[in-house]
């Protein structure tokens, strides 16, 4: 797994977790790249924004005095979970060439599952629809993919459904989290 260099600050909580006994301020983040869930410890004296990009990798960080760890998806906050959803719609709409790639590149897991089954919305109808259209030609963008296959939800707002799933449950395949 490749190491994130950047991370967006979910929420920032100058005194940690309320039911902790430890008081050492420290921010919910997610990575740019893999959408990692992070806890961010800050320097003495720095606070973060919500929404705000910050340097986490190799070197010297501005902001970031260490990275505490993965953030579990149970101890993330209301606040973080509302930014998630921001993020992730935001980073679906500027990747749209690695999403649409998804469906380009898309293989069975099983004899019985494909990986679009996992994706909201999507069943075996979608799925053959899908194949038989990217057979003809590969997909270029969202509104390719739309007009393209009959009936299909937003595969953006599709996409978007299952990157939250994976953040916030366990699931037993993971498409787009690492």
């Amino acid at each position: 797994m490749a190491r994130e260099d950047y991370a967006i600050i979910l929420d920032f909580l100058p005194y940690g977790y309320p039911l902790e006994n430890r008081r050492t301020s420290l921010a919910q983040a997610i990575g740019t790249n893999d959408f990692t869930l992070l806890q961010l410890v800050p320097r003495r004296g720095e606070k973060f924004e919500i929404g705000e990009k910050v340097y986490i990798g190799d070197g010297k960080r501005d902001k970031v005095q260490y990275i505490l760890g993965r953030c579990p998806r149970e101890k993330l906050t209301d606040a973080a979970k509302l930014q998630l959803e921001d993020f992730v719609s935001e980073m679906v709409e500027n990747n749209e060439e690695r999403f649409v790639k998804f469906f380009n590149k898309a293989q069975a897991i099983n004899t019985r599952l494909h990986q679009f089954e996992l994706l909201p919305g999507l069943g075996k109808k979608h799925t053959a629809a899908i194949i038989e259209a990217r057979e003809e030609k590969d997909f270029e963008s969202f509104n390719d993919i739309r007009e393209r296959v009959a009936n299909i939800p937003s595969p953006e707002k599709v996409i978007e459904k299952r990157i939250m799933e994976e953040l916030t449950e366990i699931q037993r395949h993971n498409l787009f989290i690492a």
